[in-house]
């Protein structure tokens, strides 16, 4: 029998299904040994706060107060560079989200003339190398544009003669070409995929000077180059509300950690991308839409909050839509009272739904928020509190935006890809030990080795 015969019969006799089964329970680890010899899953202490590994310039986040032991919620912060992002979103003019990549990158914001050389700088980068789009993006597309734009990035390796250099000067070139590739990369992906996978027309329009980056995605991704002020307003502002989460969220660490290792600009940010691609991580809006698709079929009338709320408590309670148990786009590792990046997004979403003539599904949005916070009270006690994070707002805007979900997580890429250079530079600068935790050895189910 040929060796491709003896593969397919034991896949029908369940072969596959066994081994898989075998590989669960062996790898399974109880979790009373977390308790017992506490061990900080997650690296998050016990009152979910996280363990504290390092020190960061770039950004901090705010969402309670640690003193004597007590946990105290507040309302929530978020600053870049010590520049609370409520001021930022305020001052930073026409190339918002321009003015937070010189601020995360060089600490500072730039000055006019500053914020013009830096634009021309980057408007050099945006266009990809020669033949690349081609070879690389359209002769292998993707189902997913985030594993086309992981892909992409360790391509652009081959086209740096110094890809492994430490110096700070050369690191800095090849952080100011990702950020600024990032938006075609993913504009171009997505064309791909529209083509390949889904029978549509192929649109591959080059991106123009002087637009800025959030201007030059919409204009990159739609057949008619079309977009209003208010939609690129709307997509600068999201832009730089997820530009920057401090050096605690799982891709910016990612980057900390690769970039340890001693590893090149274009290993860690490929790595990054592959943490941000996940769904507890930069994934979280896709499953904040599902859900809403979800209370919509389901639902008669979504406006009547009672039969929300209902809803709300039976997808709580794992009974309906995916049956975790979780009411996506509610709640914050770290923000309590508030996510300051959601209070900013969803003035914005309901001026987008007013000119949009959508205000019905603003207010359903809006009604999730304020009946799960009414659940959380009246079922887990008065002191619960839990927030609306950006994610339950992200998603409707890009929805708003006429934007396919197949790139909602490549934005936040676009966005978040200037924190993890600098975040990448700090650790290159300031700490020059490998990360390198400890995990404790299980000899069998019963003792435990400590070493």
């Amino acid at each position: 029998m040929e060796t491709k015969d003896w593969l397919i019969k034991d896949l029908k006799d369940n072969w596959l299904e066994d081994r898989a089964a075998k590989v669960e329970r062996v790898n399974k680890i109880d979790k009373e040994y977390y308790r017992q010899y506490d061990i900080k899953q997650g690296l998050r202490n016990s009152d979910g706060t996280g363990v504290v590994v390092g020190f960061t310039k770039i950004g901090s986040v705010h969402g309670y107060t640690y003193c004597d032991g007590v946990k105290t919620p507040i309302e929530g912060k978020l600053f870049y560079r010590d520049i609370e992002i409520d001021e930022l979103v305020k001052n930073t003019g026409e190339f918002g989200f321009e003015s937070i990549v010189y601020l995360l990158l060089f600490g500072e914001l730039p000055g006019e003339e500053e914020l013009r050389k830096f634009n021309a700088i980057l408007d050099g980068f945006r266009k990809l190398p020669t033949h690349f789009t081609e070879n690389t993006i359209l002769k292998s597309p993707s189902r997913d544009v985030m594993n086309k734009l992981q892909r992409a990035i360790l391509v652009l390796y081959s086209y740096d003669e110094k890809p492994d250099s430490l110096a700070i000067d050369r690191i800095l070139v090849q952080s100011l070409k990702l950020i600024a590739r990032f938006p075609t990369i993913i504009s171009y992906g997505f064309q791909a995929k529209a083509h390949y996978f889904d029978d549509q027309s192929l649109y591959l329009h080059n991106p123009k000077e002087g637009l800025g980056t959030a201007a030059n995605i919409l204009h990159m991704i739609r057949a008619n180059n079309d977009y209003t002020q208010l939609e690129k307003d709307t997509l600068d502002l999201l832009l730089i509300l997820h530009a920057e989460h401090g050096g605690g969220n799982n891709s910016a660490f990612t980057t900390h950690v690769v970039s340890s290792s001693g590893t090149d600009t274009y290993s860690a940010v490929g790595a990054a991308v592959g943490s941000l691609k996940g769904p507890k991580h930069g994934g979280a809006n896709l499953r904040v839409k599902a859900m809403v698709d979800d209370i919509k079929e389901n639902l008669a009338d979504y406006s009547d909050r009672a039969e929300l709320k209902k809803y709300l408590k039976q997808i709580l309670k794992g009974e309906v839509f995916d049956q975790k148990g979780l009411i996506y786009g509610m709640g914050h590792a770290v923000y309590t009272k508030s996510d300051p990046r959601a209070v900013i997004l969803k003035k914005k979403s309901k001026e987008l739904a007013a000119a949009k003539d959508r205000l019905k599904e603003f207010e359903l949005y809006d009604n999730i928020e304020s009946l799960t916070k009414e659940i959380f009270k009246e079922e887990r006690g008065e002191d619960v509190e839990i927030c609306a994070n950006v994610d339950l707002y992200s998603g409707f805007v890009y929805q708003l935006l006429n934007i396919p979900e197949e790139l909602f997580t490549p934005l936040f890429a676009t966005a978040r890809v200037a924190s993890w250079c600098a975040h990448r530079i700090e650790q290159l600068v300031s700490d020059h030990k490998i990360i390198r935790p400890a995990y404790k050895s299980l000899k069998n189910e019963e003792k435990c080795t400590i070493r």
